[in-house]
């Protein structure tokens, strides 16, 4: 008897040291703000005002996490610092994990990462930009029921700054830069499956899906947005794969509308100043997906001469003739045809495309300048010209400059494009294509002499 109850004891003092061990433990963490060394995944509650916040010691969420906390906020700008002790400062991940309790509607979630992150509605992905960048804004939408959704946060941080913030309003997502309406269709039909707000157009998908809820392959989008600008001469650059086409108000500025690899093309277009309109739309069809535009001034010509005043016959200044060492052409031979006529007796022409089609022809003046200020004159035969929108470029020290020419309006003339400062090397020339815009092979460009006269 003595024994047992010795044992008895000794059993009632061991349990007692166990639960006052457990105490302590549950205390610590309470006064702790809620840090815990986590065994595996833990699940928020309903009721819970919290995010239950996991991290690990790399950047994909692999094994077991190094911390597992209670936080009231999802919004940290970390910099180059570490969230914790136990955190790394670079290559770590995170998960938070919350229910919210709402009323029926459609829901705008906003993150924003340094680098990648992705959300989760309820299992559903609405966010996904799992890859490095800086710091990027993103918008996700959902249509959520009355009562608790589960919401989760997947991040990770490679190098440098860290960024990480999450948001939700009731709604859709306010367009304030570029409106993108995303189709699972190649051709932009039936209401789109994704309206959101994207800060640029810049993206490189590869072969992942640009969106929740949108097709990897097979999908197309179209952005707008009004854009104020100073009046001037502009050139917009769009690299694509697959196809693409721009709208600046209203006027089809470049059309690549095809399969292929990634592909940059670029149109300019004087800009009166003010609202301006500009419309991207793109397809992918299958493989990679690269859509990207960007713009900027394209010279300091203050502006288009879509009919220049034909002056007085100009003597002296440097002449590049069609038959010269400074001319050259390209394009499809058999496009080019000739004629003894114009000045000095010798001419090219070629019928016009209505766009750049393949082999269309071109042809450039190279003159032998020295660095300075010129006036560029052309000269305007009396045949072999009834094109209304003659498309000539100027390469000079600001850039390049386009000037539409009626060739229809001028017979044997000499007419102006302009004053321009140049640089005196191979990079100063004139070109002309023969894509007019005009209804195809319907009408008539001719390539004669260029005069360049000293100012």
């Amino acid at each position: 008897m003595r024994t047992q109850r010795g044992l008895s004891a000794h059993l009632t003092r061991a349990a007692f040291g166990a639960a006052l061990l457990a105490l302590t433990l549950l205390l610590s963490t309470i006064f702790s703000g809620g840090t815990a060394q986590a065994q595996g995944t833990v699940t928020p509650r309903h009721t819970d005002p919290f995010w239950v916040a996991s991290y690990w010691n790399n950047t994909a969420l692999n094994g077991t996490p190094v911390l597992v906390q209670e936080e009231r906020n999802l919004a940290y700008e970390w910099g180059t610092g570490s969230p914790h002790p136990s955190v790394n400062s670079d290559n770590f991940s995170a998960r938070w994990a919350r229910y919210i309790d709402v009323t029926p509607g459609e829901y705008t979630f906003v993150v924003t990462s340094d680098d990648g992150i992705r959300v989760r509605v309820d299992g559903d992905l609405i966010i996904d930009a799992w890859w490095d960048h800086s710091a990027t804004r993103f918008t996700g939408t959902k249509t959520l029921t009355a009562g608790h959704h589960l919401v989760e946060v997947e991040y990770y941080e490679k190098s440098g700054m860290a960024v990480a913030s999450l948001s939700w309003q009731a709604g859709p997502p306010p367009i304030t830069n570029w409106k993108g309406e995303y189709f699972n269709n190649k051709s932009l039909s039936g209401t789109p499956v994704v309206v959101r707000n994207d800060a640029a157009i810049n993206f490189d998908w590869g072969v992942e899906s640009p969106a929740a809820g949108v097709s990897s392959d097979d999908f197309s989008v179209r952005w707008s947005q009004n854009l104020s600008l100073a009046a001037g001469m502009y050139r917009f650059r769009m690299t694509v794969d697959d196809g693409a086409r721009l709208f600046v108000n209203g006027h089809s500025l470049i059309d690549a509308w095809k399969s292929q690899a990634a592909t940059e093309y670029s149109g300019d277009i004087y800009l009166p100043g003010g609202t301006v309109t500009v419309q991207m739309e793109y397809f992918d069809e299958r493989g990679n997906a690269v859509a990207r535009l960007v713009w900027e001034k394209a010279g300091s010509s203050p502006g288009p001469s879509p009919t220049p005043t034909p002056i007085p016959p100009v003597t002296g200044g440097v002449i590049v003739d069609n038959r010269d060492a400074g001319f050259v052409r390209g394009g499809s031979a058999s496009g080019w045809a000739s004629a003894n006529e114009g000045y000095n007796g010798h001419l090219y022409w070629t019928q016009n495309n209505d766009t750049a089609r393949p082999g269309y022809n071109w042809g450039r003046w190279y003159p032998a300048l020295s660095a300075g200020r010129y006036e560029v004159f052309v000269y305007i035969p009396d045949r072999y010209t009834t094109s209304a929108n003659a498309r000539y470029w100027i390469s000079h020290a600001a850039g390049f400059t386009q000037r539409l020419v009626n060739q229809s309006g001028y017979s044997d003339q000499w007419v102006s494009l302009g004053t321009y400062t140049f640089r005196g090397d191979n990079q100063d020339y004139v070109s002309l294509a023969d894509v007019t815009g005009e209804t195809y092979l319907s009408r008539l460009l001719a390539w004669d002499a260029m005069k360049f006269v000293a100012k």
